[in-house]
């Protein structure tokens, strides 16, 4: 599954509104423990859970997840990559996952995306 979407914003500030903590919450999950160095957890108010693990970082353009729900066998790998444009910043999304869980993915992404363009 791949998403684009382009912001007018910065780099810097689609990067932090996907990787703080804080700015997560204001779009993604009710509770996000989560860093760059160790990955974490989130939590969604409907009681759903996703434990992750950063696999790549190269700030301000690539982010690479393994994420998954401990009670279920299925884990995804989750890909951000960011480019600058003169519209702003080009964000490509790009996960792989099984049909079944990708159409469950798509629709927090879906919800997750309409916040994430308020909030950048």
């Amino acid at each position: 599954m791949v998403r684009e979407v382009v912001f007018d914003a910065p780099p810097g500030e689609v990067w932090d509104a996907l990787t703080d903590p804080e700015r997560l919450e204001e779009w993604f999950a009710n509770d996000v423990d989560f860093d760059l160095d160790r990955g974490g957890v989130f939590r969604w108010e409907d009681g759903e859970v996703r434990h992750a693990v950063v696999e790549e970082v190269e700030p301000e353009r690539r982010l690479a997840i393994r994420w998954w729900d401990p009670s279920a066998p299925e884990e995804s790998e989750v890909t951000f990559t960011l480019d600058e444009t003169e519209e702003g910043t080009r964000l490509v999304v790009t996960e792989t996952a099984s049909a079944e869980w990708a159409w469950a993915l798509e629709a927090h992404a879906h919800a997750g995306r309409q916040r994430l363009l308020c909030a950048v």
